[in-house]
């Protein structure tokens, strides 16, 4: 069902959507929390779709806001508000309001949205694009306990990491993270399997890929050893190798669907690693909505520290891997026999 409301307010679209969920047989609400979408006409079909796709698992209220930019004095003066209500199977598994801003009510889309929330419900705020650098000062940012970004949607996805670094607060999070969440259990499980001492790594994929960036730092983070990063024609992260002293680990997607492991001692296999979409990382996110705090650790480790990481000379890593390993100790000698002590005769 859907309801259209022209130069409405929060009251009527609250009241329309009672209205509705009466009308189809379901007074009650089931859904678990709110998530709120903040794009433009240009990007919200595609997030809508993204959103309720994910709402099979995570069944929520979706409220969208779309700022619409007035061209005329008059008309930016002139705020009005309209809605779109969507509830039943035209809305995933629970029910959607579709906000259009105009006029100067675009400065205060919070005091819009803040009425729609579902009481004594998490918050979780979305921005498909066109994200600010400070999402908790901004004033959608601050009603979510969870802020949802997407860095590889910037002009320059590599240099938007170092601002969300430095504006970064708990309850943050980016999609570029969420999509190398399988290649980090792939490759935490490889070193579980196998007590190596890895003493430099490589990432390879794409140029102005965040996903790769955010991977090369998480290494370098946890690992603490040089992490070199090179380029490759894709689709996106196409290889990780850990240098050891005893062979290279490489896990290996060349074609973006299935990937190879090599480890040494073993036989190579095949790993299922395709690239995911969006309803699938949104859903993937939803589930936990604590601050991610290795996410922090490896954004907050800085490309730039990585690059100049990187640009050690392949020969001084395994060094720098030894010296800082705690060094053994040596056999200790066994000890002199005491003299034995002159009898008088």
């Amino acid at each position: 069902m859907k309801i259209d409301l022209t130069e409405t307010n929060s009251s009527k679209i609250n009241a329309a959507m009672v209205q509705a969920r009466r009308d189809i047989g379901t007074p009650a609400v089931g859904m678990v929390l709110t998530l709120v979408i903040v794009t433009d006409e240009e990007n919200a079909y595609d997030a809508l779709k993204s959103a309720n796709d994910a709402s099979h698992e995570h069944p929520s209220r979706i409220v969208v806001v779309i700022k619409r930019a007035s061209r005329s004095p008059r008309s930016r003066r002139d705020a009005r508000l309209d809605a779109e209500v969507r509830v039943g199977a035209d809305a995933g598994s629970g029910e959607t309001v579709v906000l259009r801003l105009h006029g100067e009510l675009v400065d205060h889309a919070q005091s819009v949205v803040l009425p729609l929330l579902l009481p004594d419900a998490p918050v979780v705020v979305w921005w498909p694009d066109g994200a600010p650098t400070d999402l908790a000062g901004d004033p959608l940012g601050a009603l979510g306990q969870r802020r949802i970004t997407d860095t590889y949607s910037c002009e320059d996805p590599v240099g938007t990491l170092g601002s969300r670094a430095g504006a970064y607060a708990p309850g943050d999070t980016d999609l570029s993270w969420t999509r190398i969440t399988p290649w980090r259990s792939m490759l935490a499980a490889a070193l579980d399997q196998q007590a190596l001492t890895v003493v430099s790594a490589t990432v390879e994929g794409e140029g102005d890929n965040p996903s790769c960036e955010l991977l090369a730092m998480w290494l370098a983070d946890r690992l603490q050893v040089p992490v070199r990063r090179t380029l490759s024609a894709g689709p996106g992260l196409t290889a990780v190798r850990l240098a050891t002293k005893d062979g290279d680990i490489v896990l290996n997607r060349a074609d973006g669907g299935l990937a190879t492991l090599c480890m040494p001692g073993q036989p190579d296999r095949n790993v299922a690693l395709k690239r995911r979409d969006t309803a699938e990382l949104l859903a993937e996110e939803l589930r936990r909505l604590d601050p991610d705090n290795t996410y922090e650790a490896s954004l907050k480790y800085g490309v730039s520290q990585l690059a100049a990481a990187s640009s050690q000379p392949e020969a001084e890593a395994p060094a720098k891997a030894e010296a800082a390993a705690p060094a053994k100790a040596e056999p200790s000698k066994p000890a002199a026999k005491p003299a034995k002590k002159a009898t008088a005769k």
